[in-house]
């Protein structure tokens, strides 16, 4: 019989996923991983990690890895591109790690148009460290440091990280997508292939923003949050392509 689909090899066989039931990172891993299978670009890929649930991506993958500082993984993938530049140098980060804490890295990164390829997960709180409000935190949304919800006066508004880096020149490739349903899966691979490739092709600085949720910290069961991320975070950062500098002509 023949085989139509099979485990990816970028992931250890003797690895079980240590995320939480329902967490898309699993999701996400995997699809970087046949990705860079299908581009063969698994023996040239060096992934640079963020602080948190993201850093959890080291203990599954079979290709190169670094964990940076908390924030600065766009600037560790920029030197490493420099360094060696026929690598594919992506980052995989979380909404504390790139639209906060990291914040000059990444957009400076983004407006130099460096040739790196960011995958940022976007589940509007901060998972690991124990449910802090992010950037991208909802308005309303409690979190352990927003305990009656985050209210404007007090907290400012969710930054849309796709938005703020279009308003800048460099940017070759900018696009939210999310892994809730089977289609929405297959379009996050998609993108994620498409970045890639702008990298390969030498483009500039491509960013795949996948919106994600996190169970555990907003108190949900899997189903639930995701019917969450389709009512409500879906709605603050709706899906599709925000730039593609082919499509317009550059």
């Amino acid at each position: 019989m023949k085989q139509l689909y099979k485990r990816t090899e970028t992931i250890q066989e003797d690895k079980v996923s240590g995320f939480c039931p329902g967490c898309m990172h699993s999701t996400a891993i995997k699809l970087i991983g046949e990705v860079l299978e299908e581009l063969h670009q698994v023996d040239k890929a060096v992934c640079v990690l963020g602080i948190g649930c993201c850093g959890l991506h080291m203990d599954y993958i079979a290709y190169d890895n670094i964990t940076a500082p908390h924030g600065r993984a766009c600037a560790v993938a920029t030197g490493i591109k420099k360094a060696s530049k026929d690598s594919l140098v992506f980052t995989y980060q979380g909404d504390g790690d790139f639209a906060s804490i990291g914040l000059a890295e990444s957009v400076f990164a983004a407006n130099r148009g460096e040739n790196i390829t960011v995958i940022f997960i976007n589940n509007g709180i901060y998972g690991m460290t124990g449910g802090q409000m992010a950037p991208t935190t909802l308005m309303g949304m409690k979190a352990t440091t927003a305990p009656n919800g985050r209210n404007a006066a007090e907290h400012g508004y969710p930054m849309h990280m796709c938005e703020i880096l279009n308003q800048l020149t460099a940017p070759a490739y900018l696009v939210r997508t999310s892994c809730d349903t089977p289609q929405n899966v297959l379009k996050t691979k998609r993108a994620i292939k498409k970045a890639f490739k702008n990298q390969i092709q030498g483009k500039g600085f491509s960013m795949v923003e996948i919106v994600s949720n996190c169970p555990t910290n907003w108190g949900m069961d899997p189903l639930a949050s995701l019917k969450f991320v389709e009512d409500k975070m879906m709605k603050e950062y709706p899906l599709g392509t925000i730039r593609d500098k082919k499509k317009e002509g550059a």
